[in-house]
């Protein structure tokens, strides 16, 4: 597996996680868990924001990681 693939992976993985962090956001009736996970989805949308970065220098940098 190429890098690029490795780090579109991980994307993915990150993106289903802050899906669950959602869904348990929805579902909770506990204020506090609520607020907590809410939390956890910005600290995710900032990473998951990073790496979209970082996919982006990779498939300018090396033109075979582009469009997997």
């Amino acid at each position: 597996m190429t890098v690029g693939a490795q780090v579109k992976q991980c994307l993915a993985s990150l993106k289903s996680i802050e899906a669950g962090q959602s869904t348990l956001a929805l579902e909770s009736t506990d204020e506090g868990a609520k607020r907590l996970y809410h939390e956890t989805m910005s600290m995710s949308a900032e990473v998951i924001s990073d790496i979209k970065k970082r996919v982006g220098e990779l498939e300018r940098e090396e033109y075979q990681y582009k469009g997997f």
